[in-house]
């Protein structure tokens, strides 16, 4: 089962609230995101956004350019049907991130929480990093959140690659300096916790 296929499955036969990874309010990525953007016009990309909250919190707090890209379009639609109106603000990309076609230095802030450890060949992880060191302006900022090193080894019937601050970092290179890292559980829907990384970097 290909990438896209597998999360159309996953988001058509489970509620938003009811897939590990849901919170209510992602507040760690909304702290980070509104300590990296300068200002409401910020250029602003979720990626593997899914159903997240995340594009509803940054809309309330006044953020104007947001792009949301995942690799579901049933995912992308439930999203845009709970914003209503207001999903005409966002723009919206039905994209495998290692494959998306991103315009060159579109963005100033690139968020993703979940994605980058699902990416299990090194090939993909290099092609993911391209995409951000295309996407991204310089001295733009990288907010990527994986599974920490006491995290789960599987999500979603899938293997995951759990990382610490290095070995994370690694993965970027030299170009994207590493500002900050925290460790953060996540109490998923079901009453387990599950151990996220979060990496904040910016682009040199």
């Amino acid at each position: 089962m290909d990438t896209k296929t597998h999360w159309e499955k996953v988001y058509s036969t489970k509620a938003a609230d009811a897939v590990s990874w849901y919170c209510a309010h992602l507040e760690t990525s909304l702290a980070l995101i509104e300590r990296a953007a300068a200002g409401y016009s910020t250029s602003i990309i979720d990626v593997g956004g899914g159903e997240s909250t995340l594009v509803d919190d940054l809309l309330a707090r006044g953020y104007e350019n947001i792009t949301v890209l995942d690799v579901s379009q049933t995912a992308i639609d439930v999203t845009k049907k709970r914003l209503g109106s207001a999903a005409e603000q966002i723009h919206w990309l039905v994209a495998n991130i290692t494959e998306a076609q991103l315009e060159p230095g579109a963005y100033d802030v690139w968020h993703d929480r979940a994605v980058f450890h699902f990416l299990s060949a090194s090939e993909q992880r290099a092609a993911y990093v391209r995409q951000v060191a295309h996407a991204v302006k310089p001295g733009g900022h990288v907010i990527v959140s994986t599974f920490g090193p006491e995290g789960p080894t599987k999500c979603s019937g899938l293997d995951v690659i759990r990382y610490d601050a290095e070995s994370l970092h690694d993965q970027f290179g030299v170009r994207f300096r590493l500002v900050e890292s925290s460790k953060e559980l996540h109490r998923t829907p079901f009453g387990t916790t599950q151990q996220f990384l979060f990496c904040y970097c910016k682009v040199e």
